[in-house]
């Protein structure tokens, strides 16, 4: 008699979905070769990364590039296929040209670029040259801390007066970098900015009824908090879903590399709030504002992020009933991706993902896969099939926890 027990049939979904996410991956690096796609699909494809004035058509540039590598990566664990490695490899060496030459480095995203696109092949390969352009990258973010603030400034040109003072949540994400360049340099600095930057995020951009705001914004002379307000969310006051999923899975990275408690409850706050304000099918409208009923687009990206946030949250969570609740959140949520956000065969498309948004307000990338949500969609397939799988955004000890 063929079993139907839950985890039998979930095993075997995720293994075939490995499958499928796969084959895409390496179609798509038959496609690019050595070039970078864009951060989004256009009608379900992906199309080479724009040319922009300094930047060639499929150059380096913007944040999202190194998903895309990231995602050679975990192809290349998973296979130990030559091609996935020649692949990453050969991007590896264009981060370390990029951050030498000073390419687009004028963001904090430096942290989700130079994690996979330079720690993860100095850790599964000891390259010493992606070693020596992290530890560069890293320096070049420590560029950003702002003093007395205590927070890395987001975008742009540090003199911008529009961007002065401004962080986001998705700065959570960027501090394994910095954790990592503590680890192999011992350098203080970096530790104390992980930190400060942490606590500033837990004790201002989230809320007290544990929604998050997108952006705030700090006087950057004083250092006197001043104002949350939202780029790509549906309002200041509303509830961005990706920013809301980064906090899960930012809090309790944080929490791990530094062991600080309020980090944990930080993300256990997060995730309650984002898990009571699904839709019936536990993948979130891009928005939380949003629920049942309502025509608003869905964001698979901010559900992928989620799982692989929840998944983290219940290997750090000293209660076993928090436990286990988070774990079967996550893979409630990770099954419905497979089921209803994947290409099925009359699907032709280069995503891993489908239904995702970037930006709706300026109509950037709605209905689309996007690089962050194939990576992040593929991190949490590993995460449950393969437990012994370590992560790339853990410091080098695993946990400081």
């Amino acid at each position: 008699m063929t079993s139907t027990h839950p985890a039998h049939t979930r095993e075997t979904s995720t293994e075939t979905a490995i499958t499928a996410a796969l084959s895409t991956v390496r179609r798509n690096i038959a496609t690019f070769g050595e070039s970078y796609p864009g951060d989004t699909t256009t009608g379900s494809r992906y199309l080479l990364r724009p040319a922009v004035d300094g930047f060639a058509l499929g150059a380096n540039r913007g944040w999202t590039t190194s998903f895309w590598v990231g995602l050679q990566w975990l192809a290349f664990e998973l296979t130990g296929e030559d091609e996935c490695r020649d692949a990453a490899t050969a991007h590896a060496a264009d981060f370390a040209r990029r951050v030498r030459a000073g390419e687009d480095l004028d963001t904090h995203d430096l942290g989700f670029l130079y994690t996979l696109g330079s720690v993860v092949p100095w850790r599964l390969l000891a390259d010493d040259e992606s070693r020596r352009a992290a530890l560069l990258a890293a320096d070049h973010l420590m560029t950003r801390f702002l003093e007395p603030a205590g927070v890395i400034q987001a975008w742009g040109d540090l003199s911008d007066p529009h961007q002065r003072g401004r962080t986001i949540i998705d700065s959570l994400m960027n501090m394994p970098l910095l954790t990592w360049a503590f680890e192999q340099t011992g350098d203080e600095r970096f530790a104390d900015a992980v930190l400060r930057h942490t606590a500033q995020l837990r004790e201002h951009i989230l809320r007290e009824d544990d929604s998050t705001f997108h952006t705030f914004y700090w006087d950057a002379e004083t250092g006197a908090p001043l104002r949350g307000a939202t780029e790509q969310g549906a309002h200041d006051d509303s509830c961005w879903a990706r920013g809301q999923a980064w906090g899960v899975y930012g809090f309790a990275l944080n929490h791990r590399a530094t062991g600080d408690p309020a980090l944990l409850e930080a993300s256990r706050r997060c995730a309650d709030y984002f898990l009571a304000h699904l839709p019936a099918d536990g993948v979130p409208y891009w928005d939380l504002v949003y629920g049942d009923e309502s025509d608003a687009p869905r964001d698979s990206s901010a559900a992928a992020i989620a799982v692989c946030g929840l998944l983290e949250l219940a290997s750090l969570e000293p209660d076993p009933i928090r436990a286990a609740r988070a774990d079967a959140a996550a893979r409630r949520i990770l099954d419905s991706l497979i089921a209803g956000y994947t290409p099925d065969r009359r699907e032709d498309s280069d995503a891993l993902l489908l239904h995702g948004v970037y930006d709706l307000p300026k109509d950037n990338g709605v209905d689309e896969g996007t690089l962050w949500g194939d990576y992040f969609y593929l991190e949490a397939l590993v995460r449950v099939t393969r437990p012994d799988w370590r992560p790339y955004w853990w410091p080098e000890g695993g946990s400081a926890a």
